[in-house]
């Protein structure tokens, strides 16, 4: 992980909370200080995180506290003496249960995270959010976070998105579009959105509910999605739901792998997709425009052309830094 990552990895997180009881339980021995000043010179998110997590247990403690005063809970005896570094507080068994019993896990993440997510041409990203959920960022895709303690929302400005949203009924996680919004507590699904586009909402595990919210466009009712649905809401607001097969749902996944299927399209909407992997214009000629594309193809712009140079009479050419320009073989 770089050190202007905006987020942090699962290895990162654990060995954070490991530090952190540590740190809480009892004085390292000097062996121990060189192992964690190695580990926070490694990458300085490593020295914020560990900060969230020794926050996290000074609040935890403090609460727990608070409610053993007022009889809310009973605490163990402090143990007579300590041999070498303990959990302490934090990872002890009597002071969990407490933990539980008034609605705090003790080893939960830091309950808030406010961060921006890009993925540049041909750039695929995983990230993991704070609340445990995990998030696949095709190319070219921009997102915004607001985790809360009421509610986790994210903003999808542009791009797609594949996520495994970690269950949490008492904080919807909605994913905000510009042509509307998906709301759920806890499930697996895909969001696709672009101008020319509007909104895709297809669903792998669980349900979803689906607000359209085109600008102009006339109000639509809510659709609620299960798994292997799919809805389309186009740029003037029309809605399309449907289901699909378990190969169809393979297929609308596939960019998570680097490959997509055309069944038959125009190349000129071939050519729009394999775009967002070529960080730049890719222009077709009015001749090569209407070509057919179909079968399973890369989504890398050198392999989509070589494959399809092969299938059909095209020229692909460009200049360093400039567009791309596709033609028929035989055009001048």
């Amino acid at each position: 992980m770089s050190a202007s990552s905006p987020h942090h990895n699962p290895a990162a997180e654990e060995q954070a909370a490991l530090w952190a009881a540590r740190l809480e339980g009892s004085s390292l021995a000097p062996a121990d200080r060189a192992a964690l000043d190695a580990w926070l010179a490694e990458d300085p998110a490593h020295r914020d995180l560990l900060a969230q997590y020794r926050r996290f247990s000074s609040e935890l403690e403090d609460r727990l506290l608070l409610l053993a005063a007022a009889g809310g809970v009973a605490l163990p005896a402090a143990p007579a003496a300590r041999h070498g570094w303990q959990f302490g507080w934090i990872l002890g068994p009597a002071l969990a249960a407490a933990a539980l019993a008034v609605g705090v896990v003790w080893w939960a993440r830091p309950a808030h995270q406010s961060a921006s997510f890009a993925t540049a041409a041909a750039q695929r990203r995983e990230i993991a959010l704070v609340d445990g959920t995990r998030v696949e960022l095709d190319a070219g895709t921009r997102l915004d976070v607001e985790i809360g303690g009421a509610e986790r929302h994210v903003r999808l400005s542009v791009g797609e998105a594949f996520f495994t949203v970690s269950k949490d009924p008492n904080r919807p996680f909605i994913v905000e579009t510009p042509a509307g919004s998906v709301r759920v507590t806890g499930t697996v699904f895909s969001v696709h959105t672009e101008p020319s586009v509007g909104l895709d909402v297809t669903v792998v595990e669980g349900s979803v509910l689906v607000r359209p919210g085109i600008p102009g466009a006339p109000a639509a009712e809510p659709v609620s999605l299960h798994a292997n649905d799919a809805v389309s809401i186009g740029p003037d607001g029309a809605v399309v739901k449907r289901t699909l097969s378990n190969d169809a749902l393979d297929e609308a996944l596939l960019w998570r792998k680097g490959k997509v299927v055309f069944h038959t399209v125009p190349l000129r909407t071939a050519l729009a997709r394999i775009a967002h992997y070529a960080g730049r214009e890719i222009h077709v000629s009015d001749d090569a425009a209407n070509l057919p594309v179909g079968g399973l193809y890369g989504l890398d712009p050198d392999e989509f052309f070589k494959a399809f140079e092969a299938l059909q009479p095209i020229r692909v050419t460009s200049t360093p830094g400039g567009p791309v320009q596709v033609t028929l073989a035989a055009e001048r």
